[in-house]
């Protein structure tokens, strides 16, 4: 079913916007000032228009793409302020037939000096029930309910500057996604500053063995201000046991003056960030064996096959051993022996 809204969302610029030009709020304001800011609601249909209102810091979800709605995301620890607490507003607006209201909320600075941006947005969700016409059923009958909603992004500055943004790898691990095997680099933008056109370059290798190599590239990630997100690299094959180590080669902010210079696919572009990261992680082999016989892409003969490699190798191991220990208590008893004749 094509989106259907019933209402329209219109954000009011203030005076103290930073460009008028842009369609959501960006304000300069000092510690401890207090802002009122409004966005008009219209409601052109015939019936009553119920909206939900939410208050969200923005974050950056597992695709690179940040998100200004509430969601189910961790705030980051470095993140000092939640935009939640510092905006109020109804959570809930009625807009009559054919109608405009004004829907008005009150920004209160941090009592503090901060550097940077806090980052976060506004969203308006119709609300739903029984009733409604956004829950149709499909032909086997199910429910199926689509929503729809605005979000309207709000920045918040005390300055005009330029902070730079910083990359750090916090965790690499292996797991699943979708039942599919991959390895996620859990990447921190700890700044109160966006990251823009990030470019990630990885590198997995499973130590001591050259030949277990991942490479992967993922381009055009953008990360909120004091957020963090997984890194997903997929496997696509059996992920075998042991310990690996992911490089990351990081490039962000392109411009044409920038000091870093990165070739892809023929073409040289220019970035004003630049990070090289490193972390060692394992994967034991009990987790190995569970993804490999659920990740849906993988035939049982293909994660078979390694197991019984591994097995074949400590069954050798084993009898190498055995064979040792055999020839070790004969030449101890031929020694006896001669020793013995004496």
């Amino acid at each position: 079913m094509a989106a259907e809204f019933h209402f329209s969302v219109i954000p009011q610029i203030p005076e103290n916007q930073r460009d008028t030009t842009n369609s959501y709020f960006d304000v300069l304001l000092q510690p401890d000032q207090r802002q009122d800011l409004s966005v008009l609601l219209r409601n052109e249909t015939d019936k009553p228009v119920v909206v939900e209102v939410g208050v969200a810091s923005a974050t950056t979800n597992s695709n690179g793409v940040v998100e200004y709605s509430q969601n189910a995301i961790k705030k980051d620890v470095s993140l000092l302020y939640d935009l939640k607490e510092l905006v109020k507003a109804p959570s809930e607006v009625t807009i009559p037939p054919h109608a405009d209201i004004k829907y008005a909320l009150t920004v209160h600075m941090p009592n503090t000096t901060f550097s940077g941006i806090l980052a976060g947005g506004l969203t308006f969700k119709e609300k739903r029930n029984e009733t409604t016409d956004s829950e149709r059923f499909n032909q086997k009958g199910l429910a199926i309910k689509n929503e729809y909603s605005y979000a309207v992004a709000l920045l918040l500055r005390q300055r005009e500057e330029k902070l730079a943004p910083d990359l750090k790898l916090l965790t690499a691990s292996a797991g699943q996604v979708n039942a599919r095997n991959v390895i996620q680099a859990n990447l921190q933008n700890p700044k109160a500053s966006y990251l823009n056109q990030l470019v990630c370059q990885t590198r997995i290798t499973k130590l001591n063995s050259k030949k277990k190599t991942y490479i992967n590239t993922q381009a055009n990630l953008q990360m909120a201000p004091n957020s963090n997100f997984n890194l997903t690299i997929p496997i696509e094959e059996a992920l075998d046991s042991g310990k690996y180590v992911i490089q990351v080669e990081a490039y962000g902010n392109k411009t044409k003056r920038g000091s870093f210079t990165l070739k892809n696919n023929d073409k040289t572009e220019n970035y004003h960030y630049h990070w090289s990261l490193q972390k060692e992680f394992e994967v034991k082999a009990e987790d190995a064996r569970e993804w490999n016989a659920s990740d849906v892409t993988i035939k049982e003969s293909d994660y078979a096959f390694v197991d019984y490699l591994r097995i074949g190798w400590i069954v050798l191991v084993v009898i190498l051993l055995g064979v040792i220990f055999i020839w070790g208590k004969q030449r101890r008893a031929t020694a006896d022996q001669r020793h013995s004749r004496k």
